[in-house]
């Protein structure tokens, strides 16, 4: 589109409500934007328009939850404007949080080039402190009780009688971050709030700079998001959510948030977009039918202009084998017959453990699909622990890979160590590889003769192995690597209770080498060196890039992974009480059957055209199969919209010989 967005465009290309969500540009606005209303149309129009009226870049401040939505959104607001935007902030809050603590952070204590723990690294230091601190491996549940921290850290959670066990360790925990230069996710919003409360002079300098706010999926912010908001923003703040499609409450979000806000910003003007642009009639109002059902939620009916279209069909299969057959065949029809692409099909599943009869129902039928989800191989433990050898060997400056590497596995080289390394690196303004060799190189070592030999080896470990630098073999030389540290044993003592799970990490290794050797053997890499494929890897493990080999497959996904997506054809699996509602929701409060709701409504309004639902009658649970009940969903869908399905009745081989040997009774054993 042109560079300028006049009054008269911009009224043709949207309808009534969009226009005045687009041209208000001062003052609190709440923006209630239903599912495929146009919402990111809408923000990235008011956008261009603030800018097409003389706006600057850098006075405005767009927030949202994906980098893949930040990135669509600069694409978008690139095209209507025609301008490059350096100065513009469109980015996730904690992209955001990053950039304010790569500033600010020093405030706190800590240096500027900190990494950052993912989930994996959190339980690794949670492991060693609760080591240190005397814990067994049965009392240290590091995944439960990460999620403990962090709803301590998030002020979700207090400390109670049965949690007050686990405050030392907590406290051990977060000097470990410090000591290490580290944050967690949490952080990375905790730390800019506390920034701004104790430094009200930083506070101001982002206030003065970002005068204009816009945040997108409000539903889904968090109590912490909305403080960090709410200390940044002025009063031309505009937010963009929607009640109904608030499911993330598991992860801290709030739609009450929507309330605050109204609350907090005084003349807030409310606009209501309902017209939705994506779906037909038929599920729009099987949609309404099913959310109306909600109390706690802001009255609104989306309606379309589209036709009213197909029925929605529901499928009552025996079991998810059969269930994931009628996907499979279906798919494989509705492709055929309305020559539809893989990958204009979603199939959505409330649980990952969902997918295995589906995902084999599409091998067995050669359907390509794709499944999102689930922790990137570049992102397993396993992985970045010899990453990070190749890491520190290419770059011995690289603080986060050595903390990361410095004992792993076990060398005896302890906090103390580390805390003695780390004041000399702060002190000398010196990485932490230098502090090691100055220290072991003073007369007055401050090192025990054990410590020293451990820290000479780990050095002499890293310099022995820069052949990896350059020339080939970089595959059989990470073997060697691998081996030389004993990696194997490390994954043993690691996992004491299973081997399986051992080996299994160990075949994460091998994997790497071997695509090392492949990469490495391709005749088109003239440069195969470590440098360059360290390079290569890190734009690789980015896992939120778009992967072009998924175009041409089927999506399969949870329910909420498909937030913000839409296809031509959905079908929702595994439509049944325990399911959907989850067993979880039903047995504690009338609340969390409320937010299942919301994520059912989410669900059928990832539908453009044609929507199944899959609702089996038996399923297998573990090592048994138990009976199924259609989801109480179902009813409140309207029945006019809806045909029903039972399936076809599959004769087994005995049915089919007793049928058989009647018939030959019947007509006296007959050949004729």
């Amino acid at each position: 589109m042109a560079a300028s967005l006049d009054l008269e465009t911009l009224k043709k290309e949207l309808n009534p409500e969009q226009y005045r969500a687009v041209t208000t540009i001062n003052g609190p606005i709440l923006i209630i934007a239903g599912a495929g209303s146009g919402k990111t149309r809408v923000i990235t129009y008011r956008i261009a328009h603030m800018l097409d009226t003389g706006i600057p870049q850098s006075q405005i401040l767009a927030l949202t939850f994906t980098n893949k939505a930040a990135r669509e959104m600069e694409e978008r607001i690139k095209d209507l404007t025609g301008k490059k935007l350096q100065n513009l902030t469109v980015s996730t809050f904690h992209a955001f949080g990053v950039k304010i603590l790569r500033q600010e952070i020093t405030a706190l204590g800590w240096r500027e080039n900190f990494s950052i723990y993912d989930e994996t690294d959190r339980n690794t230091l949670i492991k060693e402190t609760g080591r240190e601190l005397g814990f067994t491996a049965d009392n240290l549940d590091v995944y439960q009780i990460g999620n403990l921290f962090s709803n301590i850290k998030c002020g979700r959670k207090t400390w109670k009688t049965d949690t007050d066990m686990y405050r030392e360790l907590y406290e051990g925990y977060q000097a470990g971050l410090k000591l290490y230069n580290a944050v967690d996710f949490d952080d990375l919003i905790v730390l800019p709030i506390k920034i701004f409360h104790e430094f009200p002079d930083i506070l101001e300098k982002y206030r003065s700079r970002y005068k204009y706010i816009m945040i997108d999926e409000f539903q889904d912010t968090s109590h912490q998001q909305y403080e960090f908001m709410h200390l940044l923003a002025d009063k031309n703040v505009a937010v963009v959510g929607d009640d109904d499609q608030s499911i993330y409450s598991w992860r801290g979000a709030d739609y009450q948030n929507i309330i605050n806000f109204e609350k907090d910003f005084e003349g807030m003007q409310e606009i209501r977009l309902e017209q939705n642009y994506r779906s037909t009639e038929t599920i729009l109002a099987a949609a309404n039918g099913v959310i109306a059902h909600n109390t706690n939620r802001k009255d609104k009916k989306l309606w379309s202009g589209n036709n009213s279209g197909k029925p929605i069909e529901i499928f009552m299969p025996e079991n998810e084998v059969d269930e994931a057959n009628f996907i499979a065949e279906s798919i494989q029809g509705i492709s055929m017959e309305e020559k539809l692409k893989y990958d204009q099909f979603g199939v959505l599943m409330r649980a990952n453990t969902q997918s295995r009869a589906i995902e084999e129902a599409f091998l067995e039928a050669n359907i390509p699909y794709t499944m999102s989800g689930g922790t990137s191989f570049f992102q397993r433990k396993e992985i970045k622990d010899i990453i990070g050898y190749l890491r520190v060997i290419a770059n011995h400056d690289d603080d986060v890979n050595l903390i990361r590497i410095i004992n792993v596995p076990r060398r005896g080289i302890g906090r103390a160590t580390l805390e003695i390394l780390n004041d000399y690196a702060l002190m000398n303004k010196c990485t932490l590889w230098t502090a090691m060799s100055d220290l072991m190189a003073m007369p007055d070592c401050p090192f025990s003769e054990k410590t020293k030999g451990e820290l000479e080896s780990f050095r002499s470990l890293i310099e022995s192995n820069s052949s990896m630098i350059s020339g080939r073999g970089l595959s059989k030389k990470v073997r060697a690597l691998v081996e030389e540290i004993n990696y194997w044993d490390y994954l043993i003592a690691d996992n004491p209770k299973s081997e399986k799970a051992a080996r299994f990490k160990y075949l994460n290794i091998e994997s790497l080498i071997h695509s090392i050797e492949n990469w490495e053997n391709n005749p088109d890499n003239i440069d195969a060196n470590l440098y360059t494929y360290l390079n290569r890897i890190t734009l690789l493990s980015r896992d939120d890039g778009d992967d072009e080999n998924d175009k041409g497959k089927v999506n399969l996904m949870t329910i909420h992974a498909s937030k913000g997506l839409e296809f031509p054809v959905v079908f929702i699996a595994g439509v049944e009480d325990g399911l959907i509602p989850h067993a979880r929701s039903v047995e504690e409060n009338d609340g969390d059957v409320e937010e299942e709701r919301r994520l059912f409504y989410v669900a059928i309004t990832r539908a453009r055209d044609k929507l199944f639902l899959t609702s089996c009658q038996k399923r297998r649970k573990m090592q048994s199969v138990v009976d199924c009940t259609p989801s109480r969903f179902l009813d409140e869908i309207p029945v006019g919209l809806v045909e029903y399905h039972e399936p076809s009745q599959i004769v087994s081989n005995d049915k089919a010989m007793d049928i058989l040997e009647n018939m030959k009774k019947m007509f006296g054993n007959s050949n004729t």
